[in-house]
């Protein structure tokens, strides 16, 4: 992460890990801490770190089908509106198995069962999310949260 006081200075973290579940604690912790720095209340932050878990779950699971040895790209990088922080953008970048966008959605939550709410969780939780297929294999997610109180996307 940088720092510094240049308005224009972008400040971000980027990881790349296997799709180990292992390796969900340490992705977390970045989210949380970079969260909190941002200013966002502490039910926001839990909010943001749980989105992000579910949506690396999706990855590891139906993307990767199981195998933890496939790489996984996550950029968190602070919004920012005329100087002060406004929010947060996570994108997850994998190279696994490609899904029309459209077809995205979270189940109904009339269907009692366990499991299958990832997707529901991250909608919900998030301000904006967007899926998009890769060139030459892959997917991205991006999601964004702005703090309550900033006036919401920047124009």
């Amino acid at each position: 992460m940088t720092e510094g006081s240049d308005e224009n200075e972008v400040r971000a973290v980027e990881l790349s890990i296997r799709s180990d579940p292992r390796n969900l604690a340490v992705v977390r912790a970045a989210a949380e801490k970079m969260a909190r720095q941002e200013g966002f209340a502490p039910s926001d932050v839990d909010g943001i770190v749980l989105a992000m878990d579910e949506a690396l779950a999706n990855v590891m699971k139906h993307g990767y089908e199981g195998r933890k040895n496939c790489e996984i790209c996550i950029r968190l990088e602070a919004v920012c509106q005329e100087g002060h922080p406004a929010g947060l953008q996570v994108i997850l970048r994998d190279r696994g198995k490609q899904v029309d966008p459209g077809q995205i959605r979270g189940r109904d939550l009339d269907d009692v069962r366990p499991g299958g709410l990832g997707v529901h969780i991250i909608q919900t939780v998030m301000d904006h999310v967007e899926y998009r297929c890769l060139d030459g294999g892959g997917m991205e997610l991006r999601m964004v949260k702005y703090v309550k109180g900033q006036g919401g996307p920047p124009s």
